[in-house]
């Protein structure tokens, strides 16, 4: 099946940012466009401020005035939805509300050609609900854009319980044609990216509820530890914490309260305060000319580095550290006695043990034990974090912070927690998309494809998966699951039966 012809007019129902978004990506692409809204005079305007942003593309040189002046006699508003019918594509991006669209698309079906695709650009509703009252439902498809649409590569291609392939294909064939980067999916609650991005933001927001650490901190370790772009707190901010909870709360119903994707009672309280992020002036931090400075994560001031240290046995994810260590000039000594399938550790002078997060508690072991955060990259990370027993001596943390100090790294010492901040993250991130794909939401590759350009995760989750090992995600998530008897960090029937399925090929 063929991208939409460009000589085909496309419309766009709904003249706010996502419409106006979605206007110019079809206009650049050589369609002729007419954009409409309920409101009069909003197409209008909506025509006037693409204008001006094809403007701005010519004076960055990304665009030449001649194709400027094109796309602009391009642009068309249509005042009433009957100026639509003959077009090839409309793309609907209206009010999140299931009632509105139906109704919208109950009149398109009227007005529009039979081989006109039909499409809509929610984030949150059912793609097989919006299109349930249609008399050909089987033309109707997702085509979710990420905000700033002609900036954002990705686009969510979604098949409806009743859409036809042939329809689905059309829409991803058109979305790559307009120089995207579609991926399939299939109509489940939170579609690919906001269904297993969850534990990004639930994770964090239950480190901070348990006051395991502030949000400076915690956003500070997922960026320079973890390898996001943003920290959760700064991204919600910047999203919007009413849009963020919403679509969390969304995701939980529709999925009938199940607790993995439980709301967060912080987030709830900080939405009802009106402290909605940027576009308020306050949300976890504050914003404009005359905001309090931005709190700063919490850093451990200068401590000596050990001269020597032991490595017992193997330490999996964390196996770059000795060598890094060696190269900063502390002596190494490598112990090869541990126990088989046993995570191995570090071992300061004075008996003190370093471990890699496990979803257990620092205090669990019974032992003077300081757990040390998961890294994307040991070497190129800039953070890393500790959580020490309470049992621990304060010269020993003192010695720990010194240790990964000596390799050039900022040090946040945080709470005792379970799975700390970067392991349970992504240790949950994993799952989800395990999950999602053994119950065919998306191609694996699609899944991995949507969570870097979606959301710009510094790798997809399913190649976490194959750099840590599913035995690592099980048990992390095992550890979390006994300190946590909720449901909430169970692990998907998926991670057990390729954890099962690898033993089973090395016995």
């Amino acid at each position: 099946m063929t991208a939409i012809e460009p000589d085909r007019v496309v419309a766009v129902v709904g003249a706010g940012t996502m419409g106006q978004g979605i206007a110019q990506v079809a206009l650049v692409a050589g369609h002729s466009v007419r954009i409409h809204d309920t409101v009069p005079g909003r197409a209008e305007q909506a025509a006037t401020s693409i204008a001006g942003r094809l403007d701005r593309l010519v004076e960055k040189g990304r665009l030449d005035a001649a194709a400027r002046e094109s796309a602009s006699a391009r642009l068309h508003p249509a005042a009433e939805l009957a100026e639509l019918a003959d077009s090839a594509l409309v793309v609907e991006a209206v009010l999140e509300r299931l009632s509105v669209k139906r109704e919208l698309f109950a009149a398109l079906e009227d007005i529009v050609s039979d081989d006109c695709l039909l499409a809509t650009n929610t984030s949150s509703l059912s793609v097989t609900a919006v299109g349930g009252a249609l008399r050909r439902p089987g033309r109707f498809v997702g085509l979710h854009f990420f905000n700033p649409a002609p900036l954002l590569p990705l686009v969510e291609v979604v098949s409806g319980f009743a859409t036809d392939g042939t329809a689905a294909d059309r829409a991803y064939e058109t979305a790559r044609a307009w120089g995207k980067t579609p991926v399939r999916c299939a109509d489940t609650p939170g579609f690919i990216v906001n269904r297993i991005a969850r534990p990004f933001y639930a994770e964090a927001l239950r480190v901070y509820e348990e006051r395991a650490a502030d949000p400076a901190t915690i956003d500070a370790v997922l960026r320079e530890c973890g390898g996001f772009r943003m920290g959760p707190f700064e991204l919600t901010d910047l999203i919007g914490q009413d849009v963020n909870e919403a679509v969390t709360r969304s995701v939980w119903e529709s999925f009938f309260h199940d607790v993995k994707f439980t709301p967060s009672l912080a987030q709830r309280r900080l939405v009802e305060s009106g402290r909605l992020g940027r576009k308020s002036g306050q949300g976890w931090f504050p914003y404009g000319e005359d905001a309090a400075p931005r709190p700063r994560a919490h850093t451990a001031g200068p401590a000596p580095a050990p001269t020597s240290i032991t490595v017992q046995g193997e330490l999996y994810a964390a196996s770059a550290l000795p060598g890094l260590f060696e190269e900063a000039g502390i002596e190494v000594i490598r112990e090869d006695d541990a126990v088989p399938d046993y995570p191995g550790w570090i071992e300061l002078s004075n008996g003190t043990r370093l471990f890699l997060a496990d979803g257990t508690a620092a205090d669990d072991a019974g032992m003077p034990v300081i757990h040390f955060d998961l890294a994307l990259d040991y070497r190129e990370a800039t953070r890393i974090a500790l959580a020490p027993a309470a049992r621990v001596e304060s010269t020993a943390v003192e010695e720990a912070v010194g240790l990964f100090q000596a390799l050039g790294k900022d040090v946040s010492v945080i709470a005792d927690v379970p799975g700390m901040i970067v392991a349970r993250t992504v240790a949950m991130l994993a799952d989800f998309a395990l999950d999602a794909a053994a119950r065919e939401v998306a191609a694996p590759d699609d899944i991995d494809t949507a969570m870097r350009l979606g959301v710009n995760y510094p790798r997809g989750p399913l190649d976490w998966v194959l750099e840590l090992g599913v035995r690592w995600v099980l048990a992390t998530l095992q550890s979390l699951h006994e300190e946590y008897p909720t449901g909430r960090y169970a692990p998907s029937q998926e991670l057990r039966r390729l954890v099962a399925a690898r033993e089973e090929d090395a016995s």
